[in-house]
């Protein structure tokens, strides 16, 4: 076998595996193929007909892609809270086939009052193990056997919701049982399901995913261009939320197209089959090193974390050990939040005027879900160290890497193309 690779560049993205001509004729089905992460995978496959030549995107709202569904796509609205058997007659009456499957259906259950975006646990379970399993167990009903089934969970497999965890995050590490994580059951059900039917697998963890869908919910992303544009229409700095610390810590990113690569060069790998990986970026990243790059795109000042201690509030992650498993929990410290930021009467008067000005689509601030679209972002703000370790997919052969500056820039503008944000440092004239 030969020791040597070809890699390849696509736009901002490097490294990239080069495919073997013969490897052709494949079929796909994505689930969740409108989410942030199915729909860039959908962008991924149907780069190449010729490998990929048919892609059955199933989700319950057709995929927003630019320019409508590539040729070799074709969308089939199910919803995978409904029976297997149901789903099957579906599969069945549209003559779906898949070599592959990739996994990226999720309900986000409604927070518990007063608790943070994934406060209730049992509820994510209950919903999300039923989606994998109602969609799994109607394959066979189907007729359907893939030869791979790729499901994508994330670094909340670490407990770094939850607190600070080892770092870096290696595949390998225990389960953290502090609280329920329904990446747990999904993963039991899919290693028994597979043996079960013969069917190889492969699981992949993103950290914080950065892609540009209508549903800005859980995007790190969209609540920067809105921070942004604002702050430039009202002539004020780009401040900084959180303390020194979060300024320099490594908080590694997900690009979700980056994340379709990999995922792509992982269920085409046989020595990767029945592997869980870590899926982010390839590169080091930090708010310290992204911010004066943000404020330069917008054309705005920025500033600097204070080192006057007093304004800044502190928070404490909840659980004594925190996952790590020993140590002291963390404290995050925090001038003020996206969140409130988000609530002020000036910041909504002042998206109201640049929703009218650029035409936006999105509405207005004070009618979308601030707590959970904005909390994401000041969780990923504030949070502890993310290092998600890429050295076991190394090892088997993957080199793609994007800077994430370079990928949250390329989203901006996929978010103001959508209508969602004004054009990238067009907040005011």
């Amino acid at each position: 076998m030969s020791n040597q690779q070809v890699v390849q560049s696509n736009g901002i993205f490097h490294g990239l595996p080069v495919y073997p001509s013969s490897l052709k004729g494949l079929t796909a089905i994505i689930t969740g193929a409108n989410g942030i992460s199915g729909n860039y995978m959908l962008r991924v496959l149907a780069q190449d007909p010729e490998r990929w030549s048919k892609i059955y995107c199933l989700s319950r709202r057709p995929p927003a892609i630019p320019n409508g569904l590539p040729q070799n796509a074709e969308h089939i609205a199910l919803d995978f809270l409904k029976d297997s058997a149901e789903i099957a007659k579906v599969l069945k009456e549209k003559n779906v086939k898949a070599d592959y499957v990739f996994f990226y259906s999720y309900v986000q259950a409604k927070p518990k009052e007063g608790g943070g975006l994934w406060s209730d646990a049992e509820e994510m379970c209950r919903v999300n193990l039923a989606l994998l399993r109602n969609f799994c167990e109607a394959l066979p009903l189907a007729d359907i056997t893939p030869k791979r089934i790729m499901l994508q969970t994330g670094a909340k497999n670490y407990g770094v919701h939850l607190g600070p965890s080892s770092i870096p995050q290696e595949e390998s590490a225990p389960r953290v049982t502090l609280e329920p994580n329904f990446y747990y059951p999904q993963e039991d059900f899919l290693w028994s399901f597979c043996q079960k039917h013969n069917i190889d697998w492969n699981i992949c963890m993103p950290a914080a995913i950065l892609g540009s869908v209508p549903d800005a919910a859980m995007n790190l992303v969209f609540p920067l261009g809105v921070y942004a544009s604002v702050q430039k229409h009202l002539g004020e700095e780009l401040e900084f939320p959180c303390d020194l610390v979060a300024w320099e810590t490594n908080r590694c990113m997900s690009s979700s197209k980056m994340n379709g690569y990999m995922e792509e060069w992982a269920v085409l790998n046989e020595g990767a089959k029945n592997q869980k990986f870590n899926t982010m970026d390839g590169t080091t990243f930090t708010w310290g090193n992204f911010w004066p790059k943000y404020a330069k795109w917008y054309g705005v000042e920025y500033g600097h974390p204070s080192s006057d201690e007093s304004v800044y509030t502190a928070i404490k992650s909840k659980h004594d050990p925190p996952p790590r498993g020993f140590g002291p929990p963390a404290t995050y410290r925090v001038r003020f939040t996206l969140v409130s930021w988000a609530k002020q009467e000036k910041v909504q008067k002042a998206w109201e005027e640049l929703t009218k000005k650029h035409g936006l689509t999105g509405g207005k601030l004070q009618d979308m879900d601030i707590d959970r679209i904005f909390g994401f972002t000041d969780g990923g703000l504030m949070g502890s160290p993310l290092d998600l370790t890429m050295n076991k997919a190394r090892k088997m052969g993957w080199h793609g890497f994007v800077d994430s500056n370079e990928a949250i820039r390329e989203v901006l503008g996929e978010f103001a193309e959508l209508k969602m944000i004004p054009p990238v440092g067009g907040g005011s004239e």
